[in-house]
């Protein structure tokens, strides 16, 4: 089947990391046709990841139920499917879970807390460090199944191996046979389910835990991942319904109190960029951050207002139509402050003056009436015209600096770097006998 570059993006054929091209072989017919993917265990190894990760991610995407023989090393997506498809979708995973989010190459490792839930990754390339920030349904199935567990060390299955280990001695009961490591409806088999040869019936998991506690649990996997496919197929919805996912995100940590923590500050822009909405989400800032009081409130949120705004100026420009929002709603406190308002903003670096002098050249009534925002430009005319003025200023200085004429003198002396202006002559002190004369009058100065 060839090799293929593990990050398909890149086009170099002497690029180092590849791994075989995907092959997928659709068996059965009718309720039972399915995908097996044939070569998974080799492709798994060259991008260094468990083959059921890419697996389940396969039927998370799709849809599909997901088998596992690790005996016989068969991994299967339930349901007819192209390899080319399987391919751009295990892109699509290998892009997520595989690649460094700094240097861009796949020599990273997941680093898996079960007790905490949490995900991180580590680059032998680049040094890089830190939480996995993708959000994805796979996320439930990798905690419950970190990376450095070897399914093939349990027995037949990891079902299997929970088993015997939570065995009580109650005569071979295997009722807990596909507790905790299958979510969403995933069947883990062995050998024997899978037409492998394996003719001992001992290794045969049918059972299934239908206890209260067993069907509360496996309800709840339910539950979470289907949040999470929501989650993940939030970009694939309409803009407004994005800000209104960011809405209601900033809203909650608002309401909470913990828009002054570092971390929040952080999930907030991650969020943003997710959502891919970072440039229109300080109008959203603008519209929860901000009352009358705004001048307060500016240098309490001035941290968060920076992550979203710093050298963005088409951010800078969205919150400045929600600063327009904001003034048009308390315009009997706020219009005439305008100028001030503008001038806190660009102190604080928040907004930058080519964004303001741009938004000054024209009165749009895209966040208010045209009324209003006649009104705001009007009022911030006197910070217009200074900030116009110190760019005029600051403009001149650096032509006057452009025309001062420096000569070199290439003979050896002290001061051979001079101006072209002829050196004016210095004055020797006068002697000691020589200060008798007629005492220097201040006036005459």
């Amino acid at each position: 089947m060839g090799t293929v570059n593990v990050n398909r993006n890149v086009t170099d054929v002497f690029y180092r990391y590849k791994m075989p091209r995907l092959n997928a072989k659709v068996e059965g017919k009718g309720n039972g046709i399915k995908t097996v993917l044939v070569n998974m265990s080799d492709v798994a190894r060259a991008i260094g990841r468990p083959a059921t990760y890419p697996t389940k991610y396969f039927g998370c995407e799709l849809g599909a139920q997901t088998q596992f023989d690790y005996k016989n090393e068969r991994f299967i997506v339930n349901g007819s499917h192209d390899a080319n498809k399987l391919q751009d979708l295990l892109d699509g995973f290998i892009r997520k879970f595989v690649l460094c989010p700094e240097c861009d190459n796949p020599e990273t490792d997941l680093v898996v807390s079960s007790k905490k839930g949490t995900i991180s990754q580590g680059c032998k390339a680049c040094g890089f460090h830190g939480p996995l920030e993708v959000n994805h349904k796979v996320n439930t199935f990798i905690i419950k199944n970190p990376p450095n567990l070897n399914p093939a060390s349990q027995g037949a299955s990891l079902t299997e191996g929970k088993r015997k280990q939570r065995k009580k001695g109650e005569n071979g009961d295997d009722s807990n046979a596909q507790d905790g490591d299958t979510t969403a409806g995933d069947d883990t088999i062995n050998s024997s389910q899978a037409g492998g040869d394996g003719d001992d019936d001992d290794d045969v998991n049918w059972t299934v835990d239908t206890s209260v506690e067993a069907v509360r649990a496996r309800m709840q996997d339910l539950t979470d991942g289907a949040k999470n496919m929501t989650v993940s197929d939030d970009i694939d919805k309409p803009e407004k319904e994005r800000m209104d996912i960011f809405y209601e995100l900033v809203k909650k940590e608002r309401d909470a109190g913990t828009l002054d923590n570092a971390q929040t500050r952080k999930e907030l822009a991650t969020e943003a960029k997710r959502l891919d909405i970072q440039a229109k989400a300080p109008l959203v800032l603008a519209e929860l951050l901000f009352t009358a009081n705004i001048v307060q409130e500016a240098r309490k949120h001035r941290i968060l207002l920076l992550l979203f705004t710093h050298d963005d100026v088409k951010a800078q420009k969205y919150f400045i139509g929600g600063l327009e929002q904001i003034i048009s709603l308390h315009a009997d406190k706020l219009m005439d402050k305008v100028p001030g308002i503008l001038k806190l903003f660009y102190d604080s670096d928040i907004l930058e003056e080519k964004a303001i002098l741009e938004w000054s050249q024209k009165v749009s009534k895209k966040y208010v009436s045209k009324e209003i925002a006649t009104q705001i430009h009007e009022k911030a005319t006197p910070f217009i015209k200074w900030l116009q003025e110190a760019e005029e200023e600051e403009s001149s200085e650096e032509d006057d600096d452009s025309e001062v004429e420096i000569e070199y003198d290439d003979r050896a002396k002290t001061d051979s770097l001079r101006t072209g202006a002829a050196k004016p002559e210095v004055k020797k002190p006068k002697a000691d006998d020589e200060e008798d004369g007629d005492d220097l009058n201040i006036d005459d100065i």
